[in-house]
């Protein structure tokens, strides 16, 4: 896959510089063969045909003169031959011209063609090369992996072997060794420690004696009591917590219906006081509207701008 991917972006990477070759030549080409100014009606559509316009009148002999000039009259066309000659040399001049472009364009891109097969060859030959060596790599890794595979299995075969023997000499030592030793005789004595009387061997051990079992019954007992009395103090310290908490909670609560209660009475103080500032408001406004009307009254002015200035 990876070599397939290598492949296909170096052909993507060709394709992609052919087609700008190929658009850089037809570009050289149109700047160079194809210009406007080549064209036989550029005269038509020429930006600078003013500028490269004769005058008006050359000489007393133009053949752009008008009648009323007298410069020429109808049938007197002195310079046709000249003329004529001249269009002929200057077509002819041209299709020589246009012959060496298209024959110097038809070169270009010949040229351009051979330059991009002969790329275009390498570029095979490369990605030949590549695989090519690929493959051959490819291959010694697969030759070297399949004879370390096969030494790999010969080896386990062999320690597979070993090991097989190894564990029927084992498990024909350990039946002799049961059959000689104190296990299946069950000897009392097999399980005492080196170590101390209190230690045991726990794979020889055949169980306790009734006094060992006794201690530990009255241990359990010990520790059954010391749990209750663990868990009687848990239960008052959790019950102490609780009413705490439940003290904690109606303080609260009191506390919350005392700052509610003041809360109302700064609301009711404060509606009285708004109340109050707003009839002074008003009546304030309602002097200065009379003693308006008065003045404008004094000042024969007219109605409607009494009100307005009542308004406002």
């Amino acid at each position: 896959m990876k070599q397939n991917d290598k492949i296909i972006c170096m052909l993507e990477e060709r394709q992609k510089q052919d087609i700008k070759n190929l658009n850089k030549a037809v570009t050289e080409f149109q700047q160079n063969f194809q210009k406007p100014e080549t064209r036989r009606e550029f005269d038509l559509s020429d930006p600078q045909s003013l500028k490269k316009d004769t005058p008006a009148r050359l000489s007393d002999n133009d053949p752009r003169c008008t009648v009323s000039g007298l410069q020429k009259f109808l049938g007197e066309d002195l310079n046709h031959d000249q003329r004529v000659k001249f269009q002929k040399e200057q077509s002819r001049e041209w299709s020589l011209q246009q012959q060496r472009d298209w024959k110097n364009a038809l070169a270009d891109q010949k040229f351009a063609e051979d330059l991009h097969d002969k790329n275009r060859i390498d570029l095979d030959h490369k990605a030949m090369e590549l695989q090519r060596k690929e493959v051959e790599t490819r291959q010694a890794v697969c030759a070297a992996t399949k004879d370390f595979n096969r030494t790999q299995a010969a080896e386990f075969a062999e320690r597979k072997m070993l090991e097989k023997r190894q564990e029927e000499e084992d498990n024909v030592a350990e039946i002799s060794n049961l059959f000689r030793g104190d296990l299946l005789s069950e000897n009392p004595e097999q399980a005492a420690s080196s170590f101390g009387r209190h230690r045991v061997i726990t794979d020889r051990w055949k169980g306790m004696n009734q006094d060992q079992l006794m201690a530990i019954r009255y241990t359990q007992q010990q520790q059954v009591l010391e749990k209750l009395r663990l868990q009687e103090e848990e239960r008052q310290r959790n019950a102490e917590w609780d009413r705490q908490r439940i003290q904690a909670a109606r303080a609260q609560l009191l506390f919350e219906r005392h700052q509610q209660r003041l809360n109302r009475e700064l609301r009711r103080t404060l509606d009285n006081t708004n109340a109050q500032l707003s009839q002074e408001q008003k009546s304030k406004k309602f002097i200065f509207r009379r003693k308006c009307i008065q003045i404008f009254q004094q000042a024969n002015i007219s109605h409607s701008l009494i009100q307005l200035a009542g308004d406002v």
